[in-house]
C-alpha cells in the first residue's frame, strides 16, 4: 500500500530503487548544502551584505524576532511554489520534497552561524576577504549539491526549472536569480528600516561572483571528467 501511495503521487517505486544510490547521492547533497550554509554564513559576518541566495531570508530575520535559518526554511518553501508556477504540469511531484532540503538547509545555516561566530573581521580589508571566501565556498556547496543529482535547494530548483524551459546555461539563469533576491531584499529592507541592513556591496559582489564561479568549475570538473552535466 505504501508502495503504490508513493508511485502515485512521488513517483517514487520503492520495489525498483537503488537504495545505496539514493543514500550516496543524498549524502552528497548534505555536504553540498553545508558547505553552502558555511558560505552564507561567511558572507553574513563580512558585514558587506549577505550572498543573494539569503540576502531576503536575512533581512526578514533581521525585521522578525526569528533566526536567519527559521526564515530561510520559509523562504525555500516559497520557491518550491515558483517552481510549481513555472513548470505546471510538467514539474516532477517528487521535487515537492525540496521542502525538507530548505529545512536541512537553514538548519545548517544556524548551526555555521554559530561556528563561526567568534571570527569577526576587525578591518575593512578582512571583510573583503570574508566575502570573497564566502563567495568561493557557497559556489563550490552549489556545483556539488547539482551534482548530486538529488533533490536540490529550491533556488538551485527554480533556476534548473527555467533552465529546463530556456534551455540556457545554469550558471548564467544563476546570476539572474542571484540579482533578484538582492533587488528585493533592498526593496524589503528599505520598506523596514529606511536604510541598507543585511545589504550591500558584498551582495552586489557575490550576485556577480557566485554564478560566474559556479561556471568556473564547472568548466574545470568537466573537463576532468569529460562531462558535460550542468
Amino acid at each position: 500500500m505504501m508502495n503504490n501511495f508513493l508511485k502515485k503521487y512521488l513517483q517514487i517505486d520503492l520495489y525498483n530503487t537503488d537504495f545505496k544510490e539514493v543514500i550516496r547521492k543524498y549524502m552528497i547533497l548534505l555536504v553540498g548544502l553545508f558547505i553552502m550554509s558555511l558560505g552564507v554564513s561567511l558572507s553574513i559576518n563580512s558585514g558587506l551584505g549577505t550572498s543573494p541566495i539569503s540576502c531576503v531570508p536575512y533581512v526578514l530575520s533581521l525585521y522578525f524576532p526569528v533566526s536567519v535559518g527559521t526564515t530561510t526554511v520559509v523562504f525555500n518553501a516559497l520557491l518550491v511554489l515558483l517552481q510549481i508556477i513555472i513548470l505546471r504540469s510538467r514539474f516532477p511531484r517528487i521535487q515537492i520534497l525540496q521542502v525538507f532540503v530548505g529545512l536541512f538547509f537553514g538548519y545548517f545555516i544556524d548551526i555555521t552561524s554559530m561556528l563561526i561566530s567568534g571570527f569577526i573581521p576587525t578591518s575593512y580589508v578582512s571583510q573583503w576577504l570574508y566575502c570573497i571566501l564566502g563567495c568561493v565556498v557557497l559556489a563550490f556547496g552549489v556545483l556539488i549539491e547539482v551534482k548530486a543529482d538529488a533533490l536540490v535547494l529550491p533556488g538551485e530548483g527554480v533556476s534548473l526549472a527555467v533552465r529546463s524551459v530556456t534551455n540556457v546555461e545554469f550558471g548564467k539563469i544563476k546570476t539572474v536569480f542571484d540579482t533578484s533576491n538582492v533587488v528585493l531584499g533592498v526593496i524589503l529592507t528599505l520598506a523596514f528600516f529606511g536604510e541598507f541592513r543585511g545589504v550591500g556591496l558584498g551582495s552586489i559582489f557575490a550576485m556577480i561572483a557566485v554564478g560566474s564561479l559556479v561556471r568556473l568549475y564547472k568548466r574545470i570538473i568537466n573537463k576532468l571528467t569529460g562531462t558535460n552535466s550542468i
